[in-house]
């Protein structure tokens, strides 16, 4: 077999299907600890200093690594006793850091040194539940190790080349390179304690491949022999757990040594219940269940190797050796954990026979039928097995009376109950979970688990009105009786709604359900809560709000409103979502009526404008306040309520001054004034079409807001106010026309009001005359202070408002054109290709039929050049 075919197998068998070892390694630590004190030799390395030289005897080379060797093993050392777990875990990362300082600073021997100490810990089970830990801390070392001796071995074949080829051949290495990893593997096998020798050796297995093809492949089935050298079955399980790891990371392919170590460990397994291991359990007082647990990340690795992309024939051959071995639940165990879940699942009967033979002093039936559980929660059971596959794991698992215990198992085949049966098994099964968990309250021990049966359900059962059909689920949420958890649950439940309800509902069970949910949520806001919090709770319960309608019950669908008001008043963003859909209520009732209201849908849609008047003030956003009162009032007018449109419109006057100067934006302070100008020009926009008051007088609403203008403390070096001066010109040139731009259904504006009076058009050109002469002085202002390009931009915004709206044939207003088109060029701040698009533009016009008046304008006005 070359290189190159070597690399593509390895690469080919082993998928991104392969769960790799690191995946298991945070979940061991943090599941094997322990409170008694440890203690760890420490090399402190040797005192001796040898020179050496180069042009030394082969002899001489062969006394100096055997006087290493001696030093290996019997150098300098200190041991650190009365250690904590957290203490030895910080020895043990900075043996790792010496490691490779050693290495860094050309000291191989000591970091060799190192690796052997550290494996010989191995050897030690003084604190035994502690043990598979050490063996992740211990193997990291060795890994770090046999990565370094492997990348020293490759860098010395690089020749003349960049790197060394993946798919190289033990022939193109040179021989300094083979003799340097022949010298690493001679000192390695002087060592003289097996478990140090065996570990060492594996970690830099794949070093063979510099010196045979076949190198890696003969030392697996010598290194699994080894093994059996190793009196403690601990110790030895998690050897050949870590030859199983090695071997899948360089030959995966050669399954016959993984199969040959799974089945030595078959024959030695009786050991375990050696009076060897049961004098030393009595000394460390663990019992035999506890002991029995210890084997299991070493158990389910080798399975896991054995089972990975392995026929069914392998497979069902272990199984067969399992039952000879009496159905041990902890080989059990360790099949049901490593076995893909189709070939557990389609056995699913098999497996439960077995377990039902298995002895459970050693290791606890449930166990087993929580790993079962697992995989048919993943695959599918044969359908004539199902229900009582749920029946016979139900049985055990109902009757086991330690709670954590039974939770634990409960959840898992919840999973499997939502996916097969209906909600009359799932509801049997919640309040199965509520009759175990609510004694001496075990459920505050349990939350964890708890919620994972509740995310569970709500993931199999998209159709809410089955849902909370289920007798006991709201029964089953009681028991969160701690707010962050209860909270959580609630938004889960929320954000799985809004994900898969499809169609708006009435439904009344729906309906209380979630509102009760929803009250849960909110009433978990206090002053603490954090901003994103308020906010994610508020979008949750406005997509629920938004997926309620009643159809063409618009009375019960205010109602809802009304109590969901009640509800949820201490969320700003729900409160705004009710009042849009209030007004959107009104709106629809406008529509179906086809604008023509009867005195019911009149008085309704009253009842709508006075739920928006009354909810607006408990707002505390002012821009949020102002844009609300001016779409309420615009909803208002398009349902012929005049007075209360006014209400709506006098209130947005009357809150203008108390805009501050600064808002938050994002947590960052910015002006308002960019955003009140906004709010302005949309208002006067509306202004248009609102009709006068007839106890009011003339535009009583326009001079009102003039009013608020003129007081409102504007920010220094701004313009703003002007900018607003020119929109409301915009709005009095709309106001003088005989017919409006725009109206509002079955509402009549002040051009039918007033048929072009002549003392109404007098007002407005009293009002233009006010502002033109208040921008000329602002225009005046900015001249003195030498703000000139401010001045300019303003003179040129002020003459093309004066060009759309105004009338031109007004000899004062034609020269007041000219002036501002002048004084805009006069300081060479105008922009000379928007100044000849807008002289093209009255050139344009000038040739349209009744715009002689255009030529004339057109020939006052010249173009200056910058100099």
């Amino acid at each position: 077999m070359d290189g190159k075919k070597k690399k593509h197998e390895i690469e080919d068998f082993l998928g991104s299907d392969f769960v790799p070892w690191s995946s298991k390694r945070g979940e061991i630590l943090s599941r094997y600890t322990t409170t008694e004190k440890l203690s760890i030799n420490l090399f402190m390395g040797s005192d001796k200093n040898r020179p050496t030289n180069a042009g030394s005897a082969v002899s001489e080379k062969v006394r100096t690594r055997l006087e290493e060797l001696d030093d290996l093993e019997e150098g300098s050392q200190k041991e650190l006793l009365n250690l904590t777990q957290q203490d030895y875990i910080s020895r043990i990362e900075e043996l790792n850091q010496s490691l490779k300082d050693a290495w860094a600073s050309d000291q191989k021997v000591k970091a060799l040194k190192i690796v052997i100490q550290c494996s010989k810990l191995l050897s030690d089970t003084s604190v035994i539940q502690f043990y598979p830990s050490k063996f992740v801390l211990i193997t990291d070392i060795l890994d770090t190790f046999g990565k370094l001796v492997y990348e020293r071995i490759s860098s010395m074949c690089l020749d003349n080349r960049a790197s060394l080829p993946a798919n190289f051949s033990p022939e193109s290495v040179n021989d300094t390179a083979k003799e340097t990893c022949l010298n690493w593997f001679f000192k390695i096998a002087s060592i003289r304690e097996l478990v140090p020798r065996f570990y060492v050796e594996a970690s830099i297995l794949k070093c063979n491949t510099f010196l045979s093809k076949t190198g890696i492949s003969e030392s697996l089935p010598r290194l699994t022999s080894l093994i059996r050298g190793i009196g403690d079955p601990l110790v030895a399980v998690y050897a050949r757990a870590y030859l199983c790891r090695v071997g899948m990371e360089v030959a995966p392919h050669v399954k016959e040594s993984l199969n040959r170590n799974f089945f030595d460990f078959l024959l030695t397994f009786k050991q375990i219940h050696s009076d060897t291991v049961q004098n030393q359990l009595a000394v460390q007082a663990v019992e035999i269940p506890i002991y029995l647990t210890l084997y299991s990340p070493a158990i389910d690795w080798i399975m896991r190797c054995i089972a990975y992309r392995a026929p069914d024939t392998l497979l069902t051959e272990m199984m067969e050796r399992c039952k000879k071995q009496g159905n041990n639940a902890l080989l059990l165990n360790s099949v049901m954990s490593a076995f893909r879940a189709e070939f557990i699942a389609t056995r699913a009967m098999d497996f439960i026979g077995m377990i039902k033979e298995c002895d459970e002093s050693g290791f606890p039936k449930h166990l087993l039928f929580q790993s079962l559980g697992l995989n048919v929660a993943l695959a599918d059971p044969p359908e004539s097995d199902r229900l009582q596959i749920l029946n016979e794991a139900w049985k055990v698992i109902t009757r086991l009376r330690n709670p954590q215990d039974y939770i634990n198992c409960a959840e898992v085949w919840v999973e499997y109950t939502c996916r097969h049966f209906t909600k009359r098994e799932v509801n049997t099964i919640l309040a199965d979970v509520i009759k175990h968990m609510t004694p001496d309250r075990a459920f505050e021990d349990a939350y964890l688990q708890l919620q994972s049966v509740i995310t569970k359900v709500i993931t199999h059962f998209h159709d809410f009105s089955v849902l909370f059909s289920v007798e006991k689920f709201l029964p089953f949420l009681d028991m969160f009786q701690k707010e962050s958890v209860r909270v959580e649950v609630c938004k889960c439940i929320m954000e799985a709604f809004i994900r898969h309800q499809q169609e708006v509902t009435k439904d009344p069970v729906i309906l209380n359900a979630l509102l009760h949910v929803c009250k849960t949520m909110h009433d978990s806001v206090n002053a603490l809560t954090l901003e994103d919090e308020k906010r994610m709770l508020a979008n949750l319960i406005n997509g629920f709000i938004r997926m309620v309608s009643f159809g063409r019950d618009f009375e019960q669908q205010l109602s809802f409103y009304v109590e969901a008001r009640s509800l949820f008043c201490n969320l700003e963003p729900v409160l705004v979502q009710l009042i849009h859909s209030v007004n959107h209520l009104a709106m629809e009732t406008k529509k179906v009526m086809k604008g023509n209201h009867s005195r019911k849908t009149a008085s309704f849609v009253r009842a709508c404008v006075a739920f928006c008047f009354i909810t607006i003030p408990s707002l505390t956003s002012i821009f949020t306040r102002l844009n609300l009162y001016l779409h309420s009032g615009q909803v208002a007018l398009a349902n012929q309520c005049l007075s209360q449109a006014d209400a709506f419109f006098k209130a947005a006057v009357s809150l203008v001054p108390e805009v501050p100067k600064t808002i938050s934006i994002d947590g960052k302070m910015r002006s308002s004034e960019v955003f009140l100008f906004e709010f302005l020009a949309n208002f006067f926009s509306t202004l248009l079409v609102v009709p006068d008051h007839p106890e009011q007088g003339v535009l009583f609403l326009v001079r009102g807001l003039l009013n608020v203008i003129e007081n409102y403390t504007w920010e220094d070096n701004s313009d703003d106010k002007v900018r607003i001066y020119t929109c409301v010109l915009h709005l009095l040139a709309a106001l003088s026309q005989e017919s409006y731009l725009y109206h509002v259904e079955k509402v009549d504006s002040n051009d039918s009001l007033y048929g072009g009076d002549t003392k109404f058009l007098a007002e407005i050109n009293r009002l233009c005359d006010t502002l033109i002469g208040q921008i000329l002085e602002h225009l005046k202002s900015l001249g003195k202070e030498k703000t000139l390009k401010r001045q300019s931009y303003l003179a040129l915004l002020f003459f093309n408002s004066i060009l759309a709206h105004g009338d031109l044939r007004n000899n004062k207003l034609n020269q007041l054109a000219v002036n501002l088109w002048n004084l805009s060029q006069k300081h060479g701040f105008a922009d000379t290709k928007t100044m000849v698009k807008t002289l093209e533009y009255i050139k344009r016009r000038s040739k349209e039929s009744e715009s002689s008046h255009f030529t004339d304008l057109a020939a006052r006005l010249p173009l200056q050049s910058r100099t």
